[in-house]
């Protein structure tokens, strides 16, 4: 061990005695809370004193992906990209602020507003320009306005006041921008088009994108035995393109739920009850003046509601994506499960290692991946939909913190969905020994050959299978086929069984997964 290691090592065990204990506790000053100064003194000197590398990164590093906190933003920061224009703090000020324009043209449009004219085309093409053209150094202005507001929303009116100066036909207007507005009005709007546009543009594509990958893969294999498993035994067989199928048609219907959750939008005042509006015009229809605005945009209107809208949708929404991606997880773990038995192989990727002391191993770390970033999602989307419906009489604040994680709550998602594309991309299927367990898995004829003797009313045939298969390790063809010719049924019904074999006995798996796999295609 060279000297500086020795330093390292002598510098750590140096500041580890510098916290410990000390003197017994008698002999030390203790507050009337039962805390020992002298001790957190001690901890305290230690920490602002020590200079051990690791215990912070010097302010100089800039964000990145080496020194993000979150790995949404560090480690997995390319592959959630796609979602960044929508859940960053730029995109949820450049919503609040396309909210805030779209609202001042609104009431230009109202008619029984004479304060306010109709827009002329060149005041709408700036506020178009204004938010289509948003900049980072314009979000940073308003970051900067809100050091002195200590409010978000506020920052935003005032950033658009700031800018309509020196355009006469706005600013002659100004004090109508926010008008009638609580802060909620411009957020639930603002995030109700954060949430469509994500999950049109970035969720149900890669929903698609699964579903389309799982559908290349199964429709050759619509015909390929493989035993079942049911609580890990043999069981009747399948076809291992009617199991994927299966998740095909589960995630389908998931896809559907995602894709028809409505998200409305509130925008009725301070409690809900347009009580600044009727002050001001209380000759005006403010409720149809607010759906129609709120539709305008492309959402739902929600009429009943305190200060904020209650995000029953939001709520509804994770809990759509949470039966996504458990959906997800089944799947991951049962091809993680077939990747073992060797009914699946992966194909390696020059350069890669799998293991830093076996050299032999190609683990399915995209599924193990993808299954542990659904679970993150979920316990994020989890807590979302149990928080966010609940707010204390006509509003608090605590959903204001916990909507912000929307971003990588959806982050995790698209995490999850990628790796597992990843996954089936590396996939080959191995049918020589999906057979061989088909082969020493007689036993599972049992179930045919006691329905047959049920039909012909043989005597307990039940019972009769069971002596003969259950908990024996090796049954073989021979074996079975001599209980089926000594059984008291027609010639033509124990010739049927005789040629049975386990891969012949999968049902109609084969049709089934065909003509599903089919009618999919037709519809998409």
């Amino acid at each position: 061990m060279g000297a500086n290691s020795r330093h390292h090592l002598e510098s750590d065990h140096q500041f580890r005695h510098k916290i410990r204990l000390g003197p017994p506790f008698q002999n030390r000053r203790v507050s009337q809370s039962g805390q020992d100064n002298s001790t957190r003194a001690k901890i305290r000197l230690a920490l602002s004193a020590h200079s051990h590398p690791f215990l912070s990164i010097p302010d100089s590093h800039p964000l990145t992906a080496l020194t993000a906190l979150s790995p949404v933003d560090g480690r997995y920061e390319s592959k959630v990209s796609a979602l960044r224009p929508f859940f960053s703090e730029f995109a949820l000020i450049r919503y609040r602020l396309t909210v805030e324009a779209r609202w001042l043209e609104a009431l230009g449009a109202c008619n029984d507003i004479p304060e306010v004219a109709p827009l002329s085309t060149s005041a709408t093409a700036f506020l178009e320009a204004l938010t289509d053209n948003f900049s980072i150094e314009d979000a940073k202005q308003v970051k900067e306005i809100e050091r002195t507001t200590n409010h978000d929303v506020k920052a935003i009116e005032y950033f658009l006041k700031q800018r309509v100066e020196g355009e006469k036909e706005l600013q002659e207007i100004s004090e109508f921008i926010h008008f009638g507005c609580t802060s909620e009005d411009i957020n639930n709007l603002a995030y109700a088009l954060m949430l469509l546009d994500a999950r049109e543009a970035v969720i149900l594509p890669a929903i698609d994108r699964l579903i389309s990958t799982l559908c290349r893969l199964a429709i050759p294999l619509t015909q390929e035995p493989m035993l079942a498993r049911t609580h890990g035994q043999p069981a009747s067989p399948t076809t291992l393109g009617k199991e994927l199928a299966n998740v095909i048609a589960r995630l389908e219907h998931a896809r559907s739920q995602v894709a028809k959750t409505a998200i409305r939008g509130k925008f009725n005042g301070a409690v809900g009850n347009f009580n600044a509006h009727l002050a001001a015009y209380p000759d005006l229809d403010w409720a149809t003046i607010s759906c129609g605005f709120v539709e305008k945009l492309g959402l739902d209107w929600q009429p009943m509601t305190t200060q904020i809208e209650p995000h029953d949708d939001i709520a509804t929404l994770c809990h759509a994506l949470m039966r996504t991606n458990s959906i997800l997880i089944d799947l991951d773990r049962d091809i993680w499960g077939y990747i073992a038995l060797g009914y699946f192989r992966q194909r390696a990727v020059d350069g890669e290692v799998g293991s830093s002391t076996m050299p032999h191993k190609v683990n399915p770390i995209d599924f193990e991946n993808a299954e542990g970033n659904a679970g993150i999602a979920n316990a994020l989307l989890g807590h979302l939909a149990d928080k966010l419906p609940i707010s204390r009489w006509q509003r608090d604040l605590s959903d204001s913190t916990a909507l912000r994680n929307l971003g990588p709550a959806f982050a995790h998602c698209l995490l999850a969905l990628e790796s597992t594309l990843k996954g089936l991309g590396k996939l080959e299927v191995d049918s020589g020994r999906l057979q061989a367990d088909l082969d020493t898995s007689w036993e599972v004829l049992a179930e045919a050959i006691q329905t047959v003797m049920r039909r012909y009313q043989v005597p307990k045939p039940y019972e009769k299978l069971k002596a003969l298969t259950r908990g024996r390790q090796a049954m073989d063809p021979t074996t079975l086929r001599g209980f089926i010719e000594q059984l008291p049924i027609p010639k033509e019904a124990r010739e049927r069984l005789v040629q049975l074999t386990p891969a012949t006995y999968t049902g109609n798996a084969a049709e089934a997964a065909a003509a599903f796999l089919q009618r999919l295609s037709g519809d998409r």
